[in-house]
């Protein structure tokens, strides 16, 4: 009898997972959508409700299992982070979208609820909910935390609240964040800036988004990279969106390649190797043409940039004294952290060596940096092209490139004179 029990539950437990496969592998990505367009004490916004029903079916097409909260009160919102904190610790994925507005309050980034009166500064802590804390509960899931936020719009909080706390504050948007380990932070517009709500049923970050976000085949960082120039392209250069964060050299797909394409992405990457040190701009953009769904086709495209940036306002080969010296980063990956470690000569010559698990290769190259901007060319053991912005901050610098943005902290007593 107890053979038959033990067959029974064999062959329902079965039968289960051919039935329900899609069941199965929604818990192992999970969402939290908050839309909140119904504000009580400032005018409401007319884009977040419909973005956050978008977003959610959006979600829900790639097998997230969603929670979604529209127009959501101070209480609902703190109840509804807590119980996807709890499935976001058991899930590969986990994603929170919100739209409405947010700011920051003496370093801190608030995410406003519908309720919120913010009279003051010091109110922040009992009316709004803090992205550190939905930082917190994304940072547990396996592969992938993401938070996406259309939160950056002009904010009619700010300009009645009474400010009482003695640090700077945040003009217009959100502050930088620092996001650690899995978690990749997506603002509609770069820190101290603000998003256009548009005049559509979704604002121009979000309608980017939507494009992007289902594309099979298209790898997490070539997903907003794509969400960039959409809204670059869209508001005329005026709201450039950004990116918080640094992942492993892991591939991750929210929607996974077909057979086709990965058929594609094989074959690209077979071609790639030869490609990438081209100075050819034909050579380029008929790669492009052939393998634009593929991230290979990104990449290419990214270096097409490069090369026309460069013909067209190059930068002198000069280093600012102050990033002479050696420079350390340190990279979480899935084996562990690896440590990243830069010496830059005053020539601008620099060599790179990485320690730990998941230690990228050695090399050598010159590398160019002044005024808030950079340009690295990687010439001996790897052949690599990137640049991007840079600040710094006491003992340590924020560098934005390609592959993210990461802090670089010296670790010599070697100063630039």
């Amino acid at each position: 009898m107890r053979l038959v029990h033990r067959a029974i539950i064999a062959v329902v437990v079965a039968l289960a997972a051919t039935i329900f496969p899609a069941v199965a592998q929604s818990q192992s990505r999970v969402a939290l959508v908050i839309g909140n367009s119904a504000y009580r004490n400032v005018p409401a916004l007319p884009n977040p409700v419909n973005d956050a029903s978008d977003v959610t079916g959006a979600l829900q097409r790639l097998g997230f299992s969603v929670t979604k909260v529209a127009d959501g009160g101070f209480d609902e919102m703190r109840r509804s982070l807590i119980a996807f904190g709890r499935q976001a610790a058991n899930a590969d994925m986990a994603a929170v979208f919100f739209a409405g507005h947010g700011m920051e309050v003496a370093g801190e980034n608030w995410l406003i609820p519908v309720d919120a009166e913010l009279k003051s500064d010091t109110d922040a802590e009992n009316e709004a909910v803090s992205l550190r804390s939905v930082m917190l509960q994304v940072a547990n899931a396996r592969e992938l935390g993401l938070i996406v936020l259309d939160a950056c719009r002009n904010n009619p909080f700010a300009a009645k609240m009474q400010r009482s706390l003695r640090v700077r504050a945040v003009e217009n948007g959100l502050s930088r964040v620092e996001p650690s380990g899995n978690v990749l932070v997506a603002y509609a517009a770069r820190d101290g800036t603000t998003a256009q709500d548009g005049s559509g049923r979704n604002s121009p970050f979000t309608a980017a988004l939507l494009r992007n976000l289902e594309t099979p085949g298209l790898e997490i960082t070539f997903v907003f990279r794509n969400v960039r120039d959409d809204v670059l392209e869209a508001t005329r250069n005026e709201q450039m969106p950004f990116v918080y964060g640094s992942l492993s050299r892991k591939a991750i797909y929210l929607a996974k390649p077909t057979a086709e394409d990965q058929t594609r992405t094989d074959e690209a990457a077979r071609v790639w190797p030869g490609v990438r040190d081209t100075t050819s701009a034909a050579v380029l953009e008929d790669f492009i043409r052939r393998f634009s769904s593929t991230v290979y086709g990104g990449m290419a495209r990214a270096r097409l940039d490069e090369l026309r940036r460069t013909a067209a306002a190059p930068v002198a080969q000069a280093v600012e004294p102050r990033l002479v010296g050696m420079w350390e980063l340190m990279v979480p990956n899935n084996r562990g952290v690896a440590r990243w470690l830069w010496h830059i000569q005053a020539s601008g010559a620099y060599d790179f060596h990485a320690e730990g698990p998941g230690a990228a290769p050695a090399h050598e190259g010159q590398i160019a940096a002044g005024n808030g901007r950079w340009r690295l060319h990687a010439s001996k053991g790897l052949v690599w092209d990137d640049g991007g912005a840079y600040e710094f901050r006491e003992n340590a610098v924020v560098m934005s490139g390609r592959l993210g943005t990461g802090i670089w902290r010296r670790v010599d007593a070697e100063a630039g004179r």
